[in-house]
């Protein structure tokens, strides 16, 4: 009887170790699981950065490839104006009459992962439109890009007056900036709005983008874009932003660009009226600051895409060295502890 009692004691006491010892290897495995998890997701976050960085250099490509276009407009506005000598030339797109209704153009992606760029944007719109609301100044909402269609047209936010939406895409086309130019026009020529803004991301460099708020209609007879406070933006001033590699990693190499915008030749005789010319121009332009407010938010928001893989490249980097660390000191302490076994048993 108390042999019997003596084997259960001794077999109680055999088999803690042994659970002790299960539980260390399903620990262990399961830090093994999850580096590996986590190596899986640093190749993802990594590819989608380099796919970003490739298609930011060709958006930056793309706005600065539309700078010559928008200035030789410039300066046939500049010279039309010049022509007219102060006369009082009718054009639609640039009467100014007391604002009641603004028409707000809201510009984000189509897409997630790319930290709070769409957010920005959609905090930037609210403040606008309560912004505007305060002055007494009643907002429609073109939205562009499906986070701010989902976003605006929530039944829980029925409080917004969406009249379009458009989808963004990766690469905006002049036929798809004038989709939305065409319903600007038309909602100003029917004097639905008497003033409209286009608010967007502004593409200032691969680590600094700033939500803008721009006024496109009315459109300056001279050309001139100008914020909601009257300042002008000279688009002449560029930086060039190259992503080069320097020792395995990402660089940046800025280059400053100023185009001409001197003023056309006077001996330039033009056959229509400056007021049909200037009527015929001003919708073109405006189309091209669309396209150009578009070509800047793609950019802006492949750049924080970049950002932000970077960011969980980096962070995915630290957590494997974190995991690993663990996992080799619980496995360290699981070989002290069969060696102390075997050296208490001999």
């Amino acid at each position: 009887m108390f042999g019997n009692t003596a084997g259960l004691s001794m077999s109680s006491k055999g088999s803690a170790p042994q659970r002790g010892a299960l539980e260390v290897c399903a620990a262990l495995s399961d830090l093994r699981d999850r580096i590996e998890s986590v190596k899986n997701t640093q190749k993802i976050t990594d590819a989608m950065k380099l796919v970003a960085a490739a298609k930011v250099r060709r958006a930056q490509e793309a706005v600065i490839g539309g700078r010559p276009f928008s200035e030789n407009l410039v300066k046939v506005l500049f010279a039309v104006n010049a022509r007219l000598d102060g006369e009082d030339a009718e054009v639609p797109l640039a009467t100014v009459r007391p604002v009641k209704n603004v028409l707000l153009v809201v510009c984000t992606g189509d897409r997630g992962l790319c930290g709070g760029f769409n957010s920005f944007m959609i905090k930037k719109a609210e403040a606008r439109v309560a912004e505007l609301e305060a002055m007494g100044v009643s907002a429609s909402l073109v939205c562009v890009g499906k986070k701010a269609v989902k976003y605006f047209k929530n039944p829980q936010r029925s409080m917004y007056n969406v009249i379009a939406n458009f989808d963004m895409g990766n690469k905006p086309t002049t036929a798809e900036a004038q989709a939305v130019a065409d319903q600007l026009y038309s909602s100003f020529i029917a004097e639905d709005c008497d003033k409209v803004e286009i608010l967007y991301t502004k593409f200032k460099s691969l680590i600094a983008t700033v939500p803008t708020v721009q006024t496109l209609l009315p459109l300056a007879a001279e050309g001139e874009v100008c914020d909601v406070n009257g300042v002008c933006v000279d688009a002449a001033e560029d930086e060039i932003f190259k992503l080069t590699s320097k020792d395995g990693a990402f660089a940046v190499e800025r280059e400053s660009l100023t185009t001409d915008t001197s003023t056309m030749e006077s001996n330039i005789v033009f056959e229509q009226s400056p007021s049909q010319i200037l009527e015929a121009l001003l919708p073109l332009y405006m189309n091209s600051q669309v396209l150009r407010a578009f070509q800047e938010s793609t950019a802006s928001e492949l750049a924080s895409r970049m950002n932000a893989m970077s960011t969980a490249s980096d962070n995915a980097k630290e957590l494997k060295k974190d995991l690993s660390l663990s996992y080799n000191r619980q496995r360290q302490a699981k070989i002290t502890a069969e060696l102390i076994e075997l050296c208490a048993g001999s």
